[in-house]
């Protein structure tokens, strides 16, 4: 009897230590599915920071371009700049909410917002189907830009804006290993991202020959090319802009119609990517108008 009541409260002991493991192994992983180095809840994370964008001019591009959901002020800001974007908030129906600054810090990433932050609704990228047929309606002989692999947001942002400055009439940009439409993109091209029609492609080699059965002439840079100041820029072309630091991929170059260099004579024998891209689209631009 003694013995059978002993085996009985060694197993009552057993199922108890038991439950509570199972119930601290629960716990653990419940702590962990919620902790910040969950792969989850950082997917979701970064998919939220690519919906808002931050500065004055990005923001007041995308509200009137009709992309904005909600604007978020800094609570004591005050100026043109604010009552600005609160009348085109109000003209767009944009729900306006007075945060502080430490909110502002979080929802940009600690970036520079200016006490502005605007979620707006994600960006549509075009196929390039679309993009050349959008862009030959308006014009006989468009001008694209292909970025091979830009992975700098503020080079990317920076090329957007010279871009916009310069008729450019859609940038190309490959959907892996390459920076896409980002909070900085949109705040380093200051708003330009709502006017340059940017389409995404899964191959930039397969996207160049089909531009060159359109009628595109295309070209690339190259340290052994052509002297860029006697490029004829004139009729449908596009400008491939390579990688910040491995160039164009050689792919892409047996595509090429022509390379062009930029001489120089200093001891730095490179450009940053998006200096080299404004040159050369301006003497595109130089040569095309009246086109």
């Amino acid at each position: 009897m003694v013995k059978e009541k002993r085996e009985r409260n060694n197993n009552k002991h057993l199922k108890s230590t038991k439950q509570q493991a199972n119930a601290m192994s629960h716990k653990k992983r419940n702590k962990s599915m919620s902790s910040d180095d969950s792969p989850v809840v950082k997917t979701i994370e970064d998919s939220l920071e690519d919906n808002f964008i931050f500065g004055h001019h990005a923001a007041v591009e995308a509200l009137q371009q009709g992309r904005g959901n909600k604007l978020f002020l800094q609570e004591d800001s005050r100026g043109e700049k604010i009552e600005e974007l609160k009348n085109i908030a109000r003209e767009q129906a944009v729900p306006v909410k007075w945060v502080p600054k430490q909110k502002l810090d979080t929802l940009s990433n600690h970036g520079v917002h200016q006490g502005i932050v605007l979620a707006i609704t994600p960006y549509e990228y075009l196929s390039l189907d679309q993009l050349i047929d959008q862009t030959k309606e308006k014009k006989e002989t468009p001008f694209f830009v292909i970025l091979d692999s830009i992975e700098d947001p503020h080079n990317f942002g920076s090329i957007l804006r010279t871009a916009d400055a310069s008729g450019v009439d859609g940038v190309i940009i490959p959907k892996h290993r390459a920076v896409g439409i980002t909070p900085i993109v949109t705040k380093t091209s200051t708003g330009a991202v709502e006017h340059v029609p940017i389409a995404r492609v899964t191959n930039l080699v397969q996207a160049t020959k089909q531009l060159k059965e359109k009628g595109f002439w295309v070209f690339g840079t190259d340290m052994n090319g052509t002297n860029f100041q006697t490029w004829n820029a004139k009729g449908s072309i596009a400008l491939v802009i390579g990688n910040e630091g491995k160039g164009m991929s050689s792919g892409l170059k047996k595509e090429m119609d022509e390379l062009l260099t930029i001489p120089m004579v200093g001891h730095v024998q490179s450009l940053n990517a998006s200096v080299a891209a404004g040159l050369l689209m301006y003497q595109a631009f130089s040569q095309r108008q009246g086109e």
